[in-house]
Protein backbone atom coordinates (compact mmCIF):
# COMPACT_ATOMS: atom_id res chain seq x y z
CA UNK A 1 0.00 0.00 0.00
CA UNK A 2 1.82 3.10 -0.93
CA UNK A 3 1.36 6.14 1.08
CA UNK A 4 -1.01 8.71 -1.46
CA UNK A 5 -3.24 5.48 -1.59
CA UNK A 6 -3.36 5.58 2.27
CA UNK A 7 -4.15 9.20 2.26
CA UNK A 8 -6.92 8.79 0.11
CA UNK A 9 -8.57 6.18 1.54
CA UNK A 10 -8.15 8.30 5.26
CA UNK A 11 -9.14 11.06 3.46
CA UNK A 12 -12.31 9.67 2.23
CA UNK A 13 -13.24 8.00 5.42
CA UNK A 14 -12.95 10.93 6.91
CA UNK A 15 -15.85 12.35 4.68
CA UNK A 16 -18.21 9.73 4.43
CA UNK A 17 -18.40 10.61 9.36
CA UNK A 18 -18.59 14.21 8.08
CA UNK A 19 -21.56 13.17 5.93
CA UNK A 20 -23.05 11.22 8.35
CA UNK A 21 -22.93 13.64 11.17
CA UNK A 22 -24.02 16.50 8.43
CA UNK A 23 -27.19 14.64 7.69
CA UNK A 24 -27.49 13.82 11.50
CA UNK A 25 -27.24 17.79 12.16
CA UNK A 26 -29.99 18.21 9.53
CA UNK A 27 -27.78 20.99 7.03
CA UNK A 28 -28.81 21.72 4.17
CA UNK A 29 -28.71 18.47 1.10
CA UNK A 30 -26.35 20.69 -1.13
CA UNK A 31 -23.64 20.58 1.30
CA UNK A 32 -24.01 16.59 2.17
CA UNK A 33 -24.35 15.80 -1.62
CA UNK A 34 -21.10 17.90 -2.06
CA UNK A 35 -19.30 15.91 1.03
CA UNK A 36 -20.14 12.62 -0.59
CA UNK A 37 -19.29 13.41 -4.07
CA UNK A 38 -15.91 14.46 -3.13
CA UNK A 39 -15.74 11.20 -0.07
CA UNK A 40 -16.74 8.76 -2.86
CA UNK A 41 -14.14 10.08 -5.44
CA UNK A 42 -11.64 10.13 -2.77
CA UNK A 43 -12.10 6.50 -1.70
CA UNK A 44 -12.23 5.72 -5.28
CA UNK A 45 -9.03 7.02 -6.00
CA UNK A 46 -6.98 5.60 -3.26
CA UNK A 47 -9.02 2.38 -4.58
CA UNK A 48 -7.74 2.56 -8.24
CA UNK A 49 -4.26 2.85 -7.06
CA UNK A 50 -4.09 0.13 -4.97
CA UNK A 51 -4.79 -1.97 -7.58
CA UNK A 52 -1.62 -0.90 -9.79
CA UNK A 53 -0.18 -2.71 -6.32
CA UNK A 54 -1.73 -6.07 -6.61
CA UNK A 55 -0.88 -6.69 -10.30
Amino acid sequence: MTGLSTVLIVVGLFLLGGVISFARQGLPKGVIVLLAISSAMCLAAGIMRLEGVWE
